[in-house]
């Protein structure tokens, strides 16, 4: 289960440190995942188990949405309402609505429908120029499992290689199709999504991988070939190549702030769930990637 939380305004609050921002996120992101649980178990009033994911933090459910194939719950949009003796300035400057996406509910920890539906939601928002903060957790990076080599000489020479072959022929497409005025990549720059990954989870560790690579690549003077690198996937170029239409790669991303969780998970299980995420004394590394 990958699941997500999108903040309708991107206001950094003074009230919430790093880890009550996570922590909230990552509580009402699991109030849909027990919402839905209520449903299929057909628990109502006092026998229903979501509303403390909620309600302990002044917040209100406002409604569902819904599947309409099976009525099943993938989101719900909250409100945050202090009560009186709350309300301050700087509770008025955060944060009023909240949409959490839960991911897909199986019996083993699976590839995330509400992690595409976020990511595509705020990239397509982002391209308008409307920056919604956005948090993620465990988000699906699509590529070859790359961060499993424990070599990081041979794991360094691939991503290289990779950059360079993929650099070179998006240059050759962007000539092709004399596509050289807008770049849409770039203009999902000042969208600042906050990904939470854990580099346990072969579903999202490649996250850590795609930013760091873009920083070394920096470092040793090929910035520029890493630039036009990180827009596509080699699969995507090979397909326009061949004359076949290749939709934009969901999962790319030029600029986010990243959270690692260094902390040793016991399974595959651990580090995909969001229990995680709320955990204190968690051994986290964030750094801020802008492109």
């Amino acid at each position: 289960m990958t699941p997500h939380l999108l903040v309708t305004r991107q206001t950094k609050s003074p009230r919430d440190n790093a880890y009550h921002r996570k922590s909230v996120a990552a509580s009402l992101v699991q109030c849909v995942y027990v919402l839905e649980k209520d449903r299929q178990e057909q628990r109502e009033g006092s026998d229903a188990l979501a509303l403390p994911w909620w309600a302990f933090f002044h917040i209100q459910l406002l409604r569902t949405l819904v599947v309409d194939v099976d009525a099943s719950i993938f989101a719900a949009i909250h409100e945050f309402k202090p009560p009186s003796s709350m309300c301050n300035d700087t509770l008025r400057r955060g944060p009023r609505y909240v949409i959490a996406f839960r991911g897909t509910i199986t019996k083993a920890a699976g590839h995330s429908l509400g992690s595409a539906m976020a990511m595509l939601t705020r990239k397509t928002m982002a391209k308008t120029g409307i920056f919604m903060e956005s948090f993620l957790f465990n988000p699906p990076y699509v590529s070859a499992p790359i961060e499993g080599i424990k070599d990081k000489k041979l794991k360094h020479g691939l991503r290289f290689a990779g950059s360079v072959v993929t650099a070179g022929l998006t240059i050759a497409m962007k000539a092709k199709r004399r596509i050289l005025s807008f770049d849409p990549f770039a203009a999902l720059s000042a969208w600042v999504p906050c990904l939470f990954v854990n580099p346990s989870d072969n579903i999202c560790s490649g996250y850590v991988g795609y930013f760091e690579h873009r920083r070394k690549m920096e470092e040793i003077g090929a910035g520029n070939i890493e630039k036009l690198a990180t827009q596509t996937s080699l699969g995507c170029l090979l397909m326009g190549a061949s004359g076949k239409e290749s939709d934009e790669p969901l999962h790319l991303i030029p600029s986010a702030s990243v959270t690692v969780n260094y902390t040793p998970a016991r399974d595959f299980k651990e580090a995909h769930g969001i229990p995680q995420w709320w955990k204190p004394d968690l051994r986290l590394e964030s750094k801020l990637y802008q492109y």
